[in-house]
């Protein structure tokens, strides 16, 4: 019997897969949450063989997030990521993340079963169309420092609260932007932080 924990915020989504998967002999669903955080919490107490998460979750622990802490408190938990885009930024976090499986929303039911089956064997699992994209990935060119502004940058904060956070001086921060600006050859800083998030650069 394999043990499942499945993570996905909509609620009509998260009961289909649960009636869907609940019809495998095989299979055994320990808990369904909403959030990463919930995810998190309830590996902890079941602590399943395999955990499926919706990547893009509400919250400060997105499906990502919560594999990458399953994880480190549970190495013997398999993860498989499911999710309705094949950004090449998720890829990127999910493959940097050693997650076990990456599954587009639109596989059939009888792909995510077999990909479940796999990852709890010891197998990996790549959604097909995706595999091109993991080839293209391209290199981030941000410093540690430039991802950690236009982080903030992108959560809404001015110069001055980056500064303030970063211990740098609002001059600083601004130098920062206009370099990361033109390394991403964005047209603004609101297009750079596009251009970042979609690469999955922060």
């Amino acid at each position: 019997m394999i043990r499942v924990l499945l993570a996905e915020d909509q609620h009509v989504i998260r009961g289909a897969l649960v009636t869907l998967l609940g019809l495998e002999a095989d299979l055994e669903i320990v808990e369904a949450v909403e959030s990463g955080d919930a995810a998190v919490a309830a590996a902890l107490v079941h602590r399943p063989d395999v955990a499926v998460l919706d990547i893009d979750m509400p919250g400060a622990v997105d499906g990502l997030a919560a594999a990458a802490a399953i994880r480190g408190k549970l190495p013997a938990c398999r993860t498989l990521m499911l999710t309705g885009y094949g950004k090449p930024g998720h890829l990127r976090r999910a493959l940097n993340s050693q997650v076990d499986g990456f599954l587009l929303k639109t596989a059939s039911p009888e792909d995510l079963v077999a990909a479940i089956r796999k990852v709890a064997g010891g197998g990996r699992v790549l959604d097909p169309s995706l595999a091109v994209t993991a080839w293209d990935l391209a290199d981030n060119p941000l410093t540690p420092r430039e991802a950690d502004v236009l982080r903030l940058v992108a959560g809404g904060a001015e110069a001055t609260e980056v500064a303030a956070q970063l211990h740098l001086t609002a001059g600083t921060v601004r130098n920062y932007l206009t370099g990361i600006v033109a390394k991403l050859n964005a047209r603004n800083r609101t297009d750079a932080v596009r251009i970042a998030a979609e690469s999955g650069w922060i």
